[in-house]
C-alpha cells in the first residue's frame, strides 16, 4: 500500500471540495471495497476524506417514501422494519450481498459505488482498460464466465457487483448528491450507472467534485417483492445472475437483473409481458445479448430464474 494523506470532512460540501482541490483525493467510509483495491494497489489514493461524520447515517420518511442516508449501513438498512415491510426486495438483497461482518461497515452510497470483481481488474499481471484505459481487455478471450452478456463493448465485458443496486433500480430510487459550492441535484438510479462503451474506467454519471448525501425511494408499490441470486456457492459469492421482482396480484410488475451488464439491467418493454410467462419476458430482456462460448449459459439461466421467480409469486 502506497503512502497517502488523511483528513476528516466536516460536511458533504467540505468532502466535494476536498476532491476537487487534489485529483489523487478519494473518500472512505467503510472502505470494504477501497481498502482492498488499496493494498493490490489497484487504487492508488494519495489523499483519503473520511465522511464517516457527516451525520448522513439515518433513515427517514420523505414524501410517502423513504430518505437513506449515504452513510447507513447495509445491516441497518436491511433489518430497519419499514424497509422489511414496504421494500423487502431490498431488504433480500442486502442479505444476500455479504457476510454480516461486511454488512455492518459497507454504506449505501459505497455499495452503488464499488468496483468490479472482474478478476483481470484485479490481477495487475494483466491488461485491462477499467484498470488502465487503453491497455486492453484481457477478459475478451480469457475467462470469463462469470462477465456481462448484456451492454459490453468491445473495451470491457464487466459485470457491475451490487446486489443492492439491483434492488434499488426495481425500485426506482433516486441519488442525491452535492458538489463542492453547495449545489445539489438527483440522478435517476437508471442514470447513474453507466455502461463501458469506450471508456469501461467511467462507472457513474457523478461529477468530479460530487459526493453521495441520500438515496431515496418513493412510495412503496406493495406486491410480492422476490429477490433471487443464483450464484456458484451459497455463502457470499457474486451472481451469476440475479433477479429483483416486484409482482402485483394480476402478474404484472417489475423485474431488474444483476450479473448480466455493467450496471444493474432493466427492460421495461419485458416487464409488460409478464403475465404471458419468462419466455416472453426473457425475449426482449436479453435482446441483443453478446455472449461466449462460457457465459452463453447465462441465458436459458436467466429464463429458467425467471419462470421460478413468477412462479414464486403466483403460489
Amino acid at each position: 500500500m502506497k503512502a497517502f494523506t488523511y483528513e476528516r470532512a466536516t460536511t458533504p460540501a467540505a468532502a466535494a471540495a476536498a476532491l476537487a482541490r487534489d485529483p489523487g483525493a478519494k473518500l472512505i467510509a467503510g472502505g470494504t471495497n477501497l481498502l482492498d483495491l488499496m493494498k493490490l494497489q489497484i487504487e492508488t489514493p494519495t489523499h483519503l476524506v473520511d465522511v464517516n461524520r457527516l451525520g448522513l447515517d439515518r433513515i427517514e420518511p420523505m414524501r410517502g417514501g423513504l430518505r437513506i442516508g449515504a452513510l447507513v449501513r447495509n445491516t441497518d438498512l436491511a433489518s430497519d422494519p419499514r424497509v422489511r415491510k414496504d421494500y423487502a426486495v431490498l431488504s433480500r438483497a442486502l442479505l444476500a450481498g455479504a457476510s454480516g461482518q461486511l454488512r455492518n461497515k459497507a454504506t449505501t452510497a459505497g455499495n452503488l459505488l464499488q468496483r468490479t470483481r472482474c478478476p483481470y481488474f484485479y490481477d495487475t499481471t494483466k491488461p485491462c482498460n477499467k484498470r488502465s484505459p487503453g491497455a486492453g481487455c484481457a477478459a475478451i478471450g480469457g475467462f470469463n464466465r462469470n462477465l456481462a452478456i448484456m451492454g459490453t463493448s468491445d473495451q470491457c465485458i464487466a459485470t457491475h457487483p451490487s446486489d443492492m443496486a439491483v434492488a434499488m433500480r426495481v425500485l426506482d430510487a433516486q441519488v442525491e448528491v452535492v458538489k463542492a459550492d453547495g449545489a445539489k441535484r438527483t440522478i435517476p438510479i437508471a442514470d447513474f450507472h453507466t455502461l463501458p462503451g469506450s471508456t469501461p474506467q467511467i462507472e457513474t454519471t457523478l461529477a468530479r467534485d460530487e459526493v453521495i448525501t441520500a438515496v431515496t425511494l418513493p412510495a412503496p408499490l406493495g406486491g410480492r417483492h422476490i429477490y433471487r441470486k443464483v450464484r456458484d456457492r451459497a455463502s457470499y459469492a457474486f451472481a451469476l445472475i440475479s433477479v429483483a421482482a416486484v409482482v402485483q396480484s394480476d402478474g404484472r410488475g417489475r423485474l431488474a437483473f444483476g450479473g448480466l451488464a455493467h450496471k444493474p439491467w432493466r427492460v421495461e418493454a419485458g416487464e409488460r409481458l409478464m403475465p404471458q410467462g419468462a419466455q416472453a419476458v426473457t425475449d426482449v430482456v436479453l435482446r441483443g445479448a453478446n455472449t461466449t462460448s462460457q457465459n452463453a449459459f447465462k441465458v436459458a439461466l436467466v429464463e429458467r430464474t425467471v419462470a421460478s421467480v413468477l412462479s414464486e409469486a403466483r403460489a
